[in-house]
């Protein structure tokens, strides 16, 4: 059209109102959505809208799966949900990877093994858990301290991005003492 000098003009005209260049429009119109056999004329999808489809789809996913599992107890205690967590910048290391399981180097889990004698943490108090090193082992007193502002309810609170920040690095300062 444009080679032709066809000059063509966009303007609003009020339908069914017997306007014969809108009324022929809109037959076509209604004739191609009726019919399935007409080519499609655009079949490209930019990249970033099939990635962020299939990212958004994948999350979904897996947040159905995290819901129904029963593992992973304590972790979902501190990531109940998926995208809350892949929104958060994390360096994960073996030390926070066993705080946040309650796998590895903690003496319940050593026990439930039969790898050590007994789960008791080396304050004397309680069994060694997660909680324990948190909240309540008096050997680590020292370092749970800048941690305080972190804890609500005597559990972590889980709904600021700081409040995660704060909490891992109090995992690095708890596992840098020397009662592991």
């Amino acid at each position: 059209m444009e080679n032709k000098d066809w000059k063509i003009r966009f303007r609003w005209i009020k339908e069914h109102a017997g306007t014969w260049r809108n009324e022929i429009a809109d037959q076509l119109a209604k004739e191609a959505a009726a019919n399935t056999d007409t080519p499609t004329c655009y079949s490209r999808v930019p990249k970033s809208v099939v990635k962020s489809e299939l990212e958004a789809t994948s999350v979904e996913k897996w947040q159905s799966e995290w819901v129904k599992t029963t593992k992973g107890k304590i972790i979902k205690e501190y990531f109940p949900e998926v995208a809350g967590r892949l929104n958060n910048e994390i360096y994960i290391t073996p030390n926070i990877t066993t705080m946040l399981t309650g796998h590895g180097n903690i003496n319940t889990y050593l026990y439930k093994f039969k790898i050590i004698d007994s789960p008791k943490c080396p304050c004397g108090h309680n069994d060694q858990t997660t909680d324990c090193i948190l909240f309540e082992c008096t050997l680590l007193s020292k370092e749970r301290e800048p941690n305080l502002s972190s804890i609500k309810d005597g559990r972590l609170a889980h709904t600021q991005t700081h409040t995660y920040k704060k909490t891992l690095q109090g995992f690095h300062q708890i596992y840098k003492s020397d009662i592991f």
